[in-house]
């Protein structure tokens, strides 16, 4: 997860424009956001813990001018949830400093944070994105060039926006794991997580940045440099599944269209007699409208969704997630008496399907038949999603029988891998899978455990 921005204009407020398309990525991290602007090489940097429209103000925004901005939605899979590791950071070196919002996570983190510190410099957070401002802070050669050498040290996942000596940065990993759009707005250029921020300020999308691909922006426009040769493309499927906004294209592929595909092919991998097809909201609703118009069985809005809490899967941990789903749903009358098809996009924890099914019946529906958009997460992630650990996955140890039960469902299906990969449109080759299949794409670390770095913290 994570949402970062950048964006150069001399003749626009770019703080502005910042805080607007970090609005449209807050789905993205809801536990800090920030903005840093340079003004004429000056930085300043705003960042705290809270939504975006909590952390800024008319007042705040207004305090920071300048002709380059980047920002970053954090949610956190390494470093604990605290302000020191809220984004963009600022990290002083011995030949420049640099303020840098990352989206991702590194495999390599260890051996790196290890080399810097016996190199005397002193990291001030937990997470593994100071990790990668600090060897570009401390590289003696040109900005760019810093950033391609970095890169060609990282393992893992990344896709950074940065700001050094008046310089817009942004980069993205070789095997292109998560997202990054460029656009633009006249002539001026922008780069976001998803397509969808670029909407929301009125920019054009012109194409993703590459796999291995540097982009800059400076005084003289936009420049570009293939930094690091494009592996096998490892772009995260979960993404499709759940993460993005679906009105954002991710790799050219709008992500309601796929998600609509989903739901089609699992009516007709799992079909199901019932009386009316209900999506778990927001992120259920397109596979259970595919559900529906594939099925013949009608569907209907029967949960209601309190928009005004956060998403129950990103919460930073299991008390939060299982206190925000009794506050998030409710169930209407629709519901009695009759055989109810539930689709959901995942079952990741189980905490929230089990908490559905239960209120369902609750609410006197007689079947609850629960269909999954996607196959059993059984694998941990360790490029950027918050589960990095196989005892938190119910049915990395169960099966398909066993986590009904655990679940409480009349019946319970997954969409099959090559479901889920033919609704993306993108080739089998172009996709990391890795939390449904174990087939990783990078060699996976040794320790995941995500506040691993905060005890040895300064």
């Amino acid at each position: 997860m994570c949402g970062v921005f950048g964006i150069r204009s001399e003749e626009r407020d770019v703080s502005r424009l910042a805080y607007f398309g970090l609005f449209a990525l807050q789905h993205r991290g809801q536990e800090s956001a920030g903005i840093a602007v340079s003004d004429r090489g000056r930085l300043t940097v705003v960042r705290d813990m809270g939504l975006v429209a909590q952390v800024f103000d008319e007042q705040q925004l207004q305090a920071l001018p300048g002709e380059v901005a980047i920002g970053h939605t954090r949610y956190s899979t390494t470093g604990a949830n605290r302000w020191a590791n809220a984004q963009p950071l600022i990290h002083h070196g011995r030949v420049r400093t640099i303020a840098l919002g990352h989206n991702g996570n590194l495999v390599n983190v260890e051996a790196l944070r290890t080399e810097l510190q016996e190199d005397g410099v002193k990291l001030m957070s937990g997470s593994d994105s100071e990790v990668i401002a600090a060897l570009i802070a401390r590289d003696p050669a040109p900005l760019t060039d810093a950033v391609a050498a970095t890169m060609a040290r990282l393992e893992g996942a990344y896709t950074v926006t940065a700001l050094a000596e008046g310089v817009l940065v942004a980069f993205r990993d070789p095997l292109g794991f998560r997202p990054l759009t460029l656009g633009r707005i006249g002539e001026d250029w922008v780069v976001a997580s998803e397509s969808c921020a670029l909407d929301l300020i009125a920019a054009d999308v012109v194409r993703d940045v590459r796999p291995g691909e540097i982009v800059w922006i400076d005084e003289e426009g936009l420049h570009n440099a293939q930094a690091a040769p494009a592996g096998k493309n490892a772009h995260c499927i979960f993404e499709h599944i759940y993460l993005a906004r679906p009105d954002s294209r991710l790799a050219g592929v709008e992500v309601h269209g796929a998600r609509v595909r989903m739901g089609e092919t699992l009516a007709r991998e799992a079909p199901a007699e019932a009386d009316l097809v209900i999506g778990v909201p927001d992120s259920g609703t397109p596979a259970a409208i595919g559900f529906s118009k594939a099925s013949g069985i009608p569907f209907n809005e029967a949960l209601i969704k309190n928009r005004y809490v956060a998403r129950t899967f990103i919460q930073p941990d299991q008390a939060m997630r299982e206190q925000g789903i009794r506050m998030k749903f409710n169930p209407l009358d629709e519901v009695e008496g009759k055989r109810i098809v539930v689709v959901d996009d995942t079952i990741v924890r189980a905490n929230t399907t089990r908490q559905l099914v239960a209120m369902l019946l609750e609410a006197g529906a007689s079947e609850v038949h629960v269909r999954i958009s996607s196959p059993p997460v059984v694998s941990p992630c360790f490029y950027g999603i918050d589960f990095p650990d196989e005892d938190e996955l119910p049915a990395a140890h169960r099966s398909v029988e066993e986590m009904r039960q655990l679940i409480g469902a009349t019946s319970l299906h997954y969409l099959s891998v090559d479901g889920m990969q033919a609704a993306t449109l993108l080739p089998e080759d172009s996709v990391c899978r890795a939390c449904f299949t174990r087939d990783y794409p990078t060699r996976v670390p040794p320790r995941t455990e995500k506040l691993r770095f905060e005890t040895a913290r300064a």
